[in-house]
């Protein structure tokens, strides 16, 4: 988590909010010197798997680790934080592996967390961030024929992503950006990022009503120093 340059790039960013994911870290592994931030980690139970962070300027209202269903609280892949004008989320969603062994697994993840998200967006406008591991549609990923059933790409996967936003969520990126052709993630073989042979599956995801809040949202694919890049989300928040 901390080698290619963390630091600078953390520095050169400057966001409000941070939110990293696989940060294979147990408690009191590291002691990370981020001057102004407030740090919030979940961990896995296994040593060195999965995890997650949060660094925020703002000191959240609340913290919350994990999902209601306990089954997927072992791994440390959620995060929520509430805000006076949202909440947000950091997800790791699960990997559905080769051959899809794990789907049923990632599956229940799915159905846990939009059920967190609906829950929450009665209350306040909720975004979800984070890697979760799909690419949408076939504009979202370089070779989709050769991909297609395959983890990330299958189709149970992609839909279950359209659940979530047909149930009153937006994909950030694409309500801004409806042809554009972007990535956040390549293999480290195949010379994958040299050739741009990526997947869109890192994403901000909001709930329809806070959409007003949008601003801005990209994804940053000149930083390097991970097989995946940054993705930005800009806000309008009343004060700011």
């Amino acid at each position: 988590m901390v080698k290619h340059d963390f630091k600078d790039t953390f520095e050169k960013l400057d966001a409000d909010i941070f939110s990293i994911q696989e940060t294979k870290l147990q408690e009191g592994q590291i002691d990370l010197d981020l001057p102004g931030y407030h740090q919030y980690f979940n961990y896995a139970d296994r040593k060195g798997y999965s995890g997650t962070a949060v660094f925020s300027k703002q000191e959240p209202l609340n913290i919350e680790t994990g999902l209601d269903d306990d089954e997927f609280n072992h791994e440390g892949r959620t995060i929520t934080l509430e805000y006076p004008d949202f909440y947000l989320i950091n997800s790791y969603t699960p990997n559905s592996q080769p051959k899809l062994k794990r789907l049923d697994f990632r599956m229940g993840y799915n159905d846990a967390m939009w059920k967190h998200m609906q829950t929450l967006s009665k209350k306040k406008p909720v975004i979800l961030c984070g890697d979760l591991n799909v690419a949408h549609n076939e504009i979202d990923i370089k070779n989709d024929k050769t991909n297609h059933k395959n983890p990330g790409f299958s189709d149970e996967e992609r839909n279950k992503f359209s659940e979530l936003l047909d149930s009153g969520f937006t994909d950030t990126f694409r309500y801004l950006h409806p042809e554009e052709v972007k990535y956040s993630w390549w293999s480290y073989r195949f010379n994958a990022r040299k050739n741009n042979a990526g997947w869109r599956i890192d994403y901000f995801v909001i709930s329809n009503n806070g959409q007003d809040l949008i601003q801005n949202a990209d994804i940053l694919n000149d930083v390097y120093g991970s097989d995946h890049c940054p993705i930005q989300l800009d806000l309008n928040i009343k004060g700011e």
